[in-house]
Order: C-alpha cells, then sequence, then structure tokens
C-alpha cells in the first residue's frame, strides 16, 4: 500500500468513500433522498476539496459549513451521522492509503467532522471552547 500523494489519489479515495456512504443505511439516504446529491457535479467539488486539504492546492473556494447548514435546515444531522461519516471515511482511506498523507486525511477529517457538528449544535466550531467554572459564574453574578 502507499501514500496518498496527489489528485489522482484523493479522486480513488474520494470515488471509493462516495461508494460506501452510498451504500450505508444511516447517512446514504440523507445524501440521496434528502440532499439529492449528483455525484457527477458533486464529486469533482470533493476532489478539489480534499486535494486542497491534503495538499494545499488552493482549489476549493467554497464554503463547506454552509452546506451543512442548509441540509441540517432539512433533516438535523446528529452525531451518530457524524461519526458515520468518520468511520467511513477513516476505514476508506485505510482500506487504500497508509502513510502520513493518509493518517493526516484522518486527523483531518475528525476535526472537520467535530467542528461542523459543533457549529450546528450552535457552538463554537473550535475544540477549544471556553469552560467556565461555577465559581466564575457565582462571581459574574456578584457583581452584577
Amino acid at each position: 500500500m502507499h501514500d496518498l500523494t496527489g489528485r489522482a489519489d484523493v479522486e480513488e479515495l474520494v470515488d471509493a468513500f462516495y461508494r460506501a456512504v452510498w451504500a450505508d443505511p444511516l447517512i446514504g439516504p440523507i445524501f440521496t433522498d434528502v440532499a439529492k446529491v449528483d455525484l457527477e457535479r458533486h464529486l469533482p467539488v470533493m476532489h478539489d476539496f480534499w486535494e486542497t486539504v491534503l495538499f494545499r492546492a488552493d482549489r476549493y473556494r467554497r464554503n463547506a459549513l454552509q452546506a451543512h447548514w442548509m441540509l441540517h435546515a432539512r433533516h438535523p444531522l446528529t452525531g451518530a451521522h457524524f461519526a458515520r461519516w468518520l468511520a467511513l471515511w477513516s476505514a476508506t482511506v485505510d482500506e487504500r492509503f497508509a502513510g502520513p498523507v493518509a493518517e493526516r486525511a484522518k486527523r483531518q477529517a475528525g476535526r472537520i467532522a467535530l467542528s461542523i457538528e459543533r457549529r450546528l449544535a450552535g457552538r463554537s466550531g473550535s475544540a477549544f471552547e471556553t469552560v467556565r467554572h461555577r465559581d466564575d459564574e457565582e462571581e459574574v453574578h456578584a457583581v452584577h
């Protein structure tokens, strides 16, 4: 097995991933029945996205969060959906590639999934959210 090295590998990975997604009973219907994704148009966009994420190709110029907001408004996306998406992505990477870029593909997918999930839930996209302690809140209330 070899590592991801460029656009052709990204296309192989993304295409195989979407075949797995389409067949998945949990998230497949979201893509096919709710979002009604046209793969002929969607795959090149996802090739650009992942080539940009993995190789800084500067090809993706859209707002990934906006597309998920619109979908979430029609069909709420849950933690289970994001977990399945990530599991399918990671399995697809592992079936085809091994090496530092493959590991980065899985790591970045995890970050992206978590960030989008947090944003859809109305929280910060960052894993470094501010955590307030009870003492801090009592102090704020005492001042006002």
